[in-house]
């Protein structure tokens, strides 16, 4: 078996200049239908020989759908149209057919198995064989020079589990150079990732790009993809609207949010005018020890106040212990809860399971939403009212489909969720309208106090200006909004107070007025975890 980076070291493969600039994939009139909707409608774009090349749209567009038909996901004769990749007619089968021509998919929920090692990560299905056997050393040599490759110094040999997120999506990109990869499909690849980890992973692109492989990226980062993309393919509800080249002098953000949701978003955030009551939502004092490593605490005497009708951020870098103080909160369902207390309206009440956090007024929407989220066997209805059963039941007893199916369709047409109707499963959709549905199901449940985890990643920026909307609508209904999120200028630019935290501690307490990126990063990443007077 030959091993592409060594390959790549011995040769210093980079597209001939003769060649660089060709097209190396067409995809000519796709349409994809599913039932009650056409995801994709005629469909026509091509990419560049060792360019970058990102799509763009808003969820829902048919962006992962049109990238599932290119990787085999979606096989021949499921869709409509050609594909021609190095000059020839594809009709893949598999994924297994797509990547045998030398096209990875890496999918923003990573296809990683959490208790298997790096290097078993890497080659699994494309393991090195020695006779009946795995040739493990080679294996882990192998291993060891891709993980190089792409920046990482771990031992092969580490379980998955044992790494971040940054460092598994950085594994991702290794399996998929494992497979003499020419052309890369990378569905939100920085996501999930700090700005540091961003940083890195949009270097690595840039060093494929060098070495001629040919990268799709798709994204809602407008800035990252004006950094990194040589073409950018902008489409909307399943069809091309338009195909641009960075180096024209009128490609920019507006343009680009302008051609994906059909009209100039002159304010990325709405204006609010906040009418802020008394303290409606408080935690003392309150310290988790990790559920693993019980030496070590996750969260340190922290203390946070919330009023009714405001919505506060919680700052602080990945790792900082900001899902971890929520979820332990909403249920004590992370960590080993030590001691501390909540209080809603004044009162003190337990948190000690999820049910008594939801009795008590709280509802927490998680970052990860596929798995913590929703129950992607159910469909939307069902999900919609699944936090709180007993409010859809006639007389306690019986679920009322009537009430369900309107307050579901209600939720539908109110927050925009593109479905056919609410009978469609919710694995079906794309990631801002599963993101919208759990909203649903948690404003259904008649919550005081409402904690959203990164409510807007992966998202498009309209629909993150509706969901923007929703946190105002919600705090001027005199709701207390918790907003954790990765991005500053989001925060920034939605909240009245932010709390930063660094290590499990409450480091400070800033009003968003006197705010900004530098004093929130002093605060965010201090010389001391000692916690500041707030």
């Amino acid at each position: 078996m030959s091993c592409p980076i060594e390959s790549f070291a011995r040769a210093g493969v980079t597209v001939e200049g003769s060649q660089r600039g060709t097209v190396i994939l067409e995809m000519r009139g796709i349409t994809k239908e599913f039932p009650g909707v056409r995801a994709l409608d005629d469909v026509s774009f091509s990419v560049r020989r060792g360019s970058i090349h990102a799509l763009c749209g808003e969820n829902g567009a048919g962006k992962s759908t049109l990238m599932k038909v290119l990787s085999g996901v979606w096989p021949h004769g499921t869709y409509s149209g050609d594909i021609v990749f190095e000059e020839q007619t594809c009709r893949f089968a598999t994924i297994r057919d797509s990547e045998a021509a030398g096209i990875a998919i890496i999918h923003q929920e990573l296809a990683l198995i959490p208790e298997l090692s790096i290097a078993e990560n890497i080659f699994l299905g494309n393991e090195i064989r020695q006779g009946l056997g795995i040739d493990w050393t080679e294996t882990r040599r192998r291993a060891a020079m891709l993980l190089a490759e792409v920046g990482l110094d771990n031992d092969p040999d580490t379980p998955v589990k044992e790494i971040g997120v940054g460092k598994q999506q950085l594994v991702e990109i290794a399996k998929a150079l494992s497979k003499n990869v020419k052309l890369l499909i990378l569905d939100e690849p920085t996501s999930a990732l700090n700005e540091e980890e961003s940083a890195h992973l949009l270097d690595l692109m840039r060093k494929q790009r060098e070495r001629g492989i040919s990268q799709i990226m798709i994204s809602h980062k407008l800035g990252e993809i004006a950094e990194i993309a040589d073409d950018i393919t902008v489409i909307r509800d399943g069809r091309t609207i338009e195909t641009m080249h960075v180096t024209d002098h009128d490609v920019d953000e507006d343009r680009i949010i302008r051609l994906m949701v059909g009209r100039p978003l002159d304010n990325r955030f709405p204006e609010r005018h906040p009418k802020i009551g008394d303290v409606l939502f408080e935690v003392r004092d309150w310290t988790v020890r990790h559920p693993v490593n019980t030496e070590r605490l996750i969260c340190k005497g922290s203390n946070i106040q919330v009023r009714s009708g405001e919505v506060v951020g919680l700052a602080g870098l990945m790792g900082a212990g900001r899902t971890e103080l929520a979820r332990s909160v909403f249920g004590h369902s992370y960590g080993i809860y030590e001691r501390g207390e909540v209080l809603v309206g004044g009162r003190r009440v337990s948190t000690d399971s999820v049910p008594k956090a939801i009795a008590a007024g709280l509802a927490y929407l998680p970052e990860d939403r596929k798995t913590q989220g929703l129950n992607l066997l159910d469909d939307i209805k069902g999900q919609v009212v699944s936090a709180k059963l007993k409010k859809a039941c006639q007389g306690g007893i019986s679920i009322d489909w009537h009430h369900v199916r309107t307050i579901a369709q209600q939720y539908r047409q109110d927050m925009r969720i593109k479905a056919p109707s609410v009978d469609t499963p919710v694995a079906s959709l794309s990631g801002g309208n599963m993101q919208k549905v759990v909203l649903a199901k948690w404003i259904y449940s008649d919550p005081l106090v409402l904690i959203l985890d990164e409510p807007t990643r992966g998202i498009d920026v309209g629909a993150k200006y509706e969901i923007y909307q929703l946190i105002g609508q919600l705090a001027a209904e005199g709701m207390a909004v918790v907003v954790i999120s990765s991005e500053l200028p989001e925060l920034l630019g939605i909240t009245d107070r932010i709390y930063t935290i660094f290590e499990g501690a409450v480091t400070g307490c800033l009003p968003t007025d006197q705010a900004d990126q530098e004093s929130l990063m002093r605060l965010i990443n201090p010389t001391s975890s000692r916690p500041a007077t707030v």
